[in-house]
């Protein structure tokens, strides 16, 4: 006995056409636009952080010196005023920075980095270093908070 089926069911279906693969790009031109200005952007960001990093790294190599100065056995303000006018001298002009001394010198680590505490607080141990440049170690970590202080806020 043959046994034939008449009708196969599944022979007469129809394969469901699959939807349009998405890509990856946006197909808004709203979403080009943002994606766009988001990658500019972030350019832009890098690109600003890297010249800033670059332009600060005397005050890194400053920082690091200071950190060098303290370690030492004794630590002296003529150490310190010598860091700040080195590190004052990598950011503005020789001629402005080399005939300033005393009063002038404290006046202008004021006027660069806010306050009075170079010309009428700890920082008028710098002015009087040439002459007594053996600080105690009790009296020099005041004054080397505050040259920390100017190399990290010092604006031209």
């Amino acid at each position: 006995m043959d046994k034939t089926i008449p009708n196969d069911p599944v022979a007469g279906l129809i394969d469901i056409p699959l939807p349009v693969e998405v890509g990856l790009w946006p197909e808004t031109w709203a979403s080009q636009i943002a994606i766009v200005l988001l990658v500019v952007g972030l350019i832009a960001a890098i690109w600003w952080f890297a010249r800033r990093w670059h332009a600060n790294r005397y005050r890194r190599a400053a920082l690091a010196e200071l950190d060098r100065i303290m370690q030492a056995p004794q630590p002296t303000a003529g150490a310190l005023e010598l860091l700040l006018r080195r590190t004052a001298l990598a950011v503005f002009p020789r001629d402005v920075i080399a005939p300033l001394t005393g009063q002038a010198w404290l006046a202008f680590l004021d006027s660069t980095c806010g306050g009075h505490e170079f010309s009428q607080g700890t920082g008028r141990a710098l002015a009087l270093s040439p002459y007594a440049p053996q600080t105690g170690a009790g009296n020099i970590a005041p004054l080397a908070g505050l040259v920390r202080r100017w190399i990290r806020t010092h604006h031209a």
